[in-house]
């Protein structure tokens, strides 16, 4: 028994519970997903609230070592995504992993 959701659960829990389709669910979903990346790309903060919020972060230039040789290697300046869990989110979860 797996412990991974995917996304083809995702589309099955979301067809089953809206009653759409599972093509126009995965479409949906998609668009989503697509929504997301792209409003990141052009630098936007993405807020759901009861949910978290999405952000890129700049992480600078920095030495690191390659766990393979421990020989050191320079990992350029890039940006990142990143996502903060809300508040309602962490408890619910935190709740449910408690009782059940």
């Amino acid at each position: 028994m797996s412990k991974t959701t995917t996304k083809a659960d995702l589309v099955n829990t979301i067809s089953h519970r809206t009653g759409l389709t599972k093509h126009e669910t995965e479409a949906v979903v998609d668009c989503l997903f697509d929504s997301i990346i792209d409003s990141l790309k052009e630098g936007r903060r993405i807020e759901i609230r009861g949910f978290g919020s999405f952000n890129i972060r700049y992480k600078n230039q920095r030495m690191a070592r390659n766990p393979r040789t421990g020989e050191k290697v320079e990992v350029d300046a890039k940006n990142v995504p990143t996502f903060k869990i809300s508040k309602e989110f962490k408890h619910a979860v935190s709740q449910s992993l408690r009782v059940g």
